[in-house]
């Protein structure tokens, strides 16, 4: 990677025009990873190695850095530096899951369960998934990664009448349910800005007070059973969410 933004830095500078140093370092950076010169996940070179590098301050460094964090092309990892950013474009508009919207981008979508249970659905389970109060229910509260990047948290509660064994879900709830023919057809969703406290900062790999989308997403089956309630918390610097819109 470092030779792609040595050459492209130099390439920027002897274009006509001046620009500020971190401007070009920004465009240049930009332009390596938009011409898929570098995969999702790919470590930049340190502060360090690029002021070195390229012969900049290390201010000028941090600088250009700081703004392509902002455009959520790039992302910090406390402690292990800065990364290519797995953005993912996610419809709003069509219905699927996190592993389809992650293998539609060439990334390796996969879980770590916080838990897996069966319980006594609460009040608010039961009235979203339309069951008798104390009804049984899974439980899925689990990290979604795309490789190693960790991407959002979700929470999810499928009624146990419709998936008897929460462990039968290790990727993909909706391929759990597919192999009982109970892949949901259609889905209502409300969607949130938010702010992530301490807690889901921490699991995301992120600084307190990083924004975020909720997303409460309840899914049905043709006969109009509810078969999922979930809440996802998706890093805001990871999706780009987009929605096709028709006039009458």
């Amino acid at each position: 990677m470092q030779q792609a933004l040595l050459h492209e830095y130099t390439r920027l500078g002897d274009q006509p025009g001046r620009s500020l140093a971190y401007d070009r370092l920004r465009r240049a950076v930009r332009n390596v990873v938009e011409a898929g010169g570098v995969h999702a996940g790919t470590a930049l070179p340190s502060e360090r190695d690029l002021a070195g590098l390229l012969s900049l301050s290390r201010v000028t460094v941090r600088k250009a850095i700081a703004g392509l964090i902002d455009e959520g092309l790039l992302t910090q990892r406390h402690g292990a530096g800065t990364f290519v950013a797995a953005r993912i474009v996610k419809s709003v508009s069509r219905m699927t899951s996190f592993t389809d919207d992650l293998r539609s981008r060439g990334l390796d979508p996969r879980s770590v369960f916080l838990e897996r249970s069966i319980s006594e659905a609460t009040p608010e389970e039961a009235m979203a998934l339309d069951l008798s109060p104390g009804s049984p229910v899974i439980r899925l509260y689990r990290i979604r990664y795309g490789g190693d990047e960790p991407l959002a948290i979700e929470r999810t509660t499928v009624p146990q009448a419709l998936l008897a064994d929460p462990h039968e879900v290790v990727d993909s709830l909706y391929e759990a349910l597919d192999a009982h023919d109970r892949r949901p057809k259609r889905a209502l969703q409300r969607l949130r800005a938010v702010a992530f406290d301490a807690k889901q900062a921490a699991m995301l790999d992120l600084a307190p007070g990083s924004p975020g989308l909720l997303i409460e997403r309840r899914a049905f089956l043709d006969d109009g059973r509810v078969v999922e309630f979930t809440r996802s918390y998706y890093r805001g610097d990871a999706y780009d969410f987009v929605a096709e819109l028709h006039s009458d």
